[in-house]
């Protein structure tokens, strides 16, 4: 029967340590760590031990598995639990009190065994409820190797060095780090958000020795082994994902036990700004006493695939024991939910086999931590794709994502989001009965999140380390500060000097000042600015639609860009990036980054109002397809005859009532054929496709095609190629009526009206028929092949549209 030991302590007591040896004591092992950072850094130990043959990692993001591994080292949520091993054990144990990954751990607790050794690491105050829900457990606790001491508020110019400064927002993080670099020459930053490889390379130059400082998020307290003398904390309040609460004892515990090292003592406190931490909380902190947990959070792991409801319905069971609590809809369970409103999807998932592929496919991360639509709509597609008869997701879709994401231009927060797009597409990688040539694919993704972890951390260091002195930085650490001023046209001065410009939530620095003058200058503006852009952002909130536009260069708001556009799942759904402007604080960038993304809905939907109907039109069957492919590209699109041959004549009068045209040769709306609606239609394409686009046709009914420009950008603006011409949509199928009809009675020349269809010229008017099929001859031209099936009858009366025709 297997031993089972949770081995229990506060940090700093050498927990991990024992668990690794007791583990590399049996012939297998398998541990689970709390983060994918974690996981790593004790694969790499091990490795260094024993070899990378004898050891696998696991984790959503990375797989490295060799034929035979003796050992494996995971994230929680990784552990392949099927596989038998002699020693198990899981970090962290009291993360199953954790409201959002809490079931997870649990999970474990009651079901996760090693054959011979099982281990649980984690905080004394999950002991009654280890005791109560896992029978025969056995305890050991481990004490602190050394001192963690409450020294009280210092201000924040007065940090000792070796400190970790504590915020809990990324603003917050970036004004500390800002600070710092002016008054003690640099810091490194730690954000929860950061990639392992950054977080690596800045936490690498604290230990190196090229910054004494830390300015970090609670994302510290977890993951990172550091030499820390002192943490001091800016803020003894944090926002949960629901609401700003005050820290409670463990969390102050669990970052502050982050100082002093092995035998070497640590301290902890606060900055002045932040109060003081009641002394009741400090002596709790230092003799790590703590009220133990009431609850563990739990969801059903047995689960019914039947159905979609029947799925839904097992992960909504209440837990049966007593010290069980269920967990909130976890962001897997929230998506299945969402997509289970999709009646395509449901349709799709018709047996327990679909059923248990939408459920994986909705275990996929958003690593954003936002859990938008546009992640449900994602996982929508990917599970389109694995339903569909090739089972795999199509390759030049997946490298068409990636390569979006390929990108390392833009500020702090737009690379640090790009990262945690690519972490979802390194999660894809790993399915590799879902992405065919998935070792190639891996190894892509990992390419793209470590050229933007460098970029990253470049970046990072670039902003927040400065060695240089000046006078300048004196005057602002010895006086009161330099006073600043904001003109009528955004001018910012400070001490009466220009030093650049507000446009929007951007700061644009002078580009006459160079060097530490010119940053110091900037801070001291910044700080300024904050009442300013307080203002700003109320008053873009409260703009209606009308008050923006939609330009090349991003949506924009009385003249200033504020984001730039991403590509969505289509073109006609454009996604707003995170808003430009550092001045932003985090609550503020999300609230706008909202209201960017409704002002954008309604502002497409104001110009483009037919295709905005189309999802919701009531149209069936051919049609409905049809209408989805025009959405898609954007109101005009080549003829799929297989499809408009199924139409039936409601479904063309549907078609019909909705502006639509279905012609011999494509379909389009013609509203959308003005210079204006190709204009906006050029812009989406462009943003959709990342390509340059060349300048719209404007009315032209044809033109010449230049080289390298692709005949789908004509096509988005509604115009279809022939040879080497672009002809509007409408004027293509009279062009092609007038060709049909001359060619009715053998071969013909072309006629005035075919020349002044295009008015490009001879040359021009003879590449369109060629393009349609006709060959030139000596006698002029003729039909060069068969035909193509007709999508309808000649006769009017035999057409869809014919009805139309008829007199009431």
């Amino acid at each position: 029967m297997t031993r089972i030991l949770a081995v229990l302590g506060p940090t700093n007591t050498g927990k991990t340590h024992f668990a690794m040896e007791r583990m590399l004591a049996h012939a297998s092992g398998m541990i689970g760590f709390p983060l994918r950072l974690l996981a790593r850094e004790n694969y790499d130990r091990i490795v260094r031990l024993k070899g990378a043959g004898q050891v696998a990692l696991i984790t959503g993001e990375e797989k490295i598995i060799p034929p035979h591994p003796r050992w494996l080292v995971c994230t929680v949520e990784s552990m392949p639990l099927d596989r038998r091993v002699a020693f198990l054990a899981v970090d962290e144990i009291q993360l199953c009190a954790d409201p959002e990954r809490g079931h997870i751990f649990t999970d474990r607790l009651l079901h996760a065994r090693g054959d011979a050794e099982t281990l649980f690491l984690g905080a004394e105050t999950i002991k009654p409820l280890i005791r109560r829900l896992v029978p025969g457990v056995e305890f050991m606790s481990r004490p602190r190797f050394s001192q963690l001491s409450h020294v009280g508020a210092k201000k924040l110019g007065r940090l000792p060095p070796r400190s970790v400064l504590v915020a809990f927002s990324a603003a917050e993080v970036y004004s500390m780090a800002e600070f710092v670099r002016r008054s003690r020459g640099g810091a490194a930053v730690v954000l929860g958000a950061l990639s392992p490889r950054t977080r690596n390379a800045q936490v690498g130059m604290y230990q190196a020795g090229e910054v004494d400082y830390i300015v970090a998020t609670d994302a510290i307290g977890m993951g990172l082994n550091m030499d820390v003398d002192h943490v001091a904390f800016a803020s003894l309040r944090k926002f949960d994902g629901r609401a700003p609460r005050p820290l409670e004892p463990t969390e102050i515990a669990q970052i502050a036990g982050r100082a002093g090292r092995h035998m070497n003592d640590g301290t902890f406190g606060t900055t002045l700004d932040a109060g003081t931490i009641a002394p009741e909380i400090a002596e709790q902190v230092e003799t790590h006493r703590f009220d133990p947990l009431k609850t563990l959070y739990w969801r059903n792991s047995d689960l019914r695939f039947a159905s979609v409801p029947a799925l839904l319905a097992s992960l909504d069971r209440p837990p049966e024991k007593p010290g069980l609590l269920r967990a909130r809809d976890a962001d897997d369970q929230l998506a299945l939910a969402a997509l289970s409103q999709d009646e395509e999807i449901v349709k799709l998932a018709n047996h327990p086999e679909r059923v248990r592929l939408l459920w994986e496919v909705c275990r996929v991360p958003d690593f954003r931590k936002v859990m938008d639509e546009s992640h449900t709509r994602l996982l929508g597609r990917i599970f389109r794709h694995l339903a569909a008869p090739k089972g795999r997701l199509p390759t030049d879709w997946l490298a068409e994502n990636i390569r979006r994401i390929d990108r390392t231009d833009g500020e702090l927060d737009a690379i640090v989001q790009r990262i945690a797009n690519i972490r979802t597409w390194t999660y894809v990688s790993h399915r590799s009965d879902w992405v065919a040539e998935s070792a190639h694919w891996q190894e892509v993704t990992r390419g793209v999140e470590d050229r933007l972890s460098d970029a990253l951390h470049q970046r990072l260091t670039n902003r927040f380390v400065d060695k240089r002195t000046a006078v300048l930085v004196r005057r602002m650490r010895d006086g009161d500060g330099m006073e600043a001023e904001i003109g009528d046209g955004g001018e910012v001065r400070v001490e009466g000097e220009f030093v650049g410009r507000l446009k929007g939530f951007c700061f644009e620095a002078d580009k006459a000042e160079t060097g530490a003058a010119a940053r110091t200058m900037q801070a001291a503006a910044l700080r300024a600015l904050v009442p300013e852009v307080e203002r700003r952002l109320a008053q873009a909130l409260a703009d209606p639609p009308e008050a923006f536009d939609l330009d090349p260069d991003g949506l924009s708001w009385r003249g200033e860009v504020l984001a730039r556009l991403a590509p969505g799942f289509d073109a006609l759904h454009p996604q707003v990036e995170a808003p430009l402007g550092e001045l932003l604080p985090p609550k503020g960038r999300e609230r706008l980054r909202k209201k960017l993304g409704e002002v954008l809905g309604l502002w497409l939907a104001a110009r483009l109002p037919t295709l905005f109907r189309l999802p919701d039109a009531p149209l069936t069957g051919a049609a409905r397809g049809l209408a989805h492919q025009l959405a898609e590209g954007l109101g005009s699109m080549q003829a799929d005859e297989s499809l408009v041959r199924t139409l039936s004549q409601d479904d063309s009068l549907a078609l019909a009532r909705l502006d639509i045209r279905v012609g011999r040769h494509g379909l389009y709306i013609p509203a959308l054929l003005k210079p204006k609606a190709q204009a906006l239609r050029a812009l989406l394409w462009r943003i959709h496709t990342g390509a340059p686009a060349p300048g719209i046709p404007g009315p032209r009914p044809a033109v010449m095609v230049p080289d390298g420009v692709p005949a789908a950008f004509y096509e988005a603006v509604g115009y279809g190629v022939l040879g080497k011409v672009a002809v509007r949509r409408d004027v293509l199928e009279r062009f092609a009526a007038l060709a049909r009809a001359s060619a009715h009675s053998g071969p013909f020349q072309p006629s005035h009206e075919m020349h002044s269809a295009l008015g490009l010229g001879i040359e021009a008017t003879e590449s369109a028929l060629g393009a349609l099929g006709y060959v030139k001859a000596g006698d002029g031209f003729r039909t060069g092949r068969k035909p193509r099936r007709k999508v309808r009858p000649d006769k009017p009366s035999d057409s869809p549209f014919a009805v139309l025709k008829q007199p009431r």
